[in-house]
């Protein structure tokens, strides 16, 4: 027999997904599902939160408490460089193996390598 469920756990759990778009519910559903959450309403949540990152893949920090999910998204380098070159959103489905090319200055660099 399982154990019960505590709500006043916190529970943090690293996921690495598309941004922009809600993800299959499917592969939220083993992560999150035991938690007591719904992996529809958490993907909503994850798309909206990572809007301002459409289009790149993104590392999402789910803190869980009392069956309410908090989406903090913790970018990688390579996302913060594309961003800083200021690319447009692709689609990755149909753009692949894109070359990212541009100037950042050297102040840039240093900002993105200390956060």
């Amino acid at each position: 027999m399982p154990h019960k469920f505590n709500s006043n756990k916190i529970n943090v759990i690293y996921l690495r997904c598309t941004s922009g778009k809600i993800g299959a519910t499917s592969a939220l559903a083993p992560k999150i599902g035991p938690l007591g959450l719904s992996p529809r309403k958490v993907g909503d949540d994850i798309a909206k939160a990572t809007g301002y990152w459409k289009g790149l893949r993104i590392t999402m920090k789910l803190t869980i408490q009392n069956r309410q999910a908090q989406i903090e998204v913790v970018p990688s380098a390579s996302a913060l460089i594309i961003k800083t070159l200021k690319k447009l959103p692709r689609d990755r489905k149909k753009q692949r193996n894109v070359k990212h090319s541009g100037n950042i200055t050297l102040d840039e660099i240093v900002s993105i390598a200390n956060r």
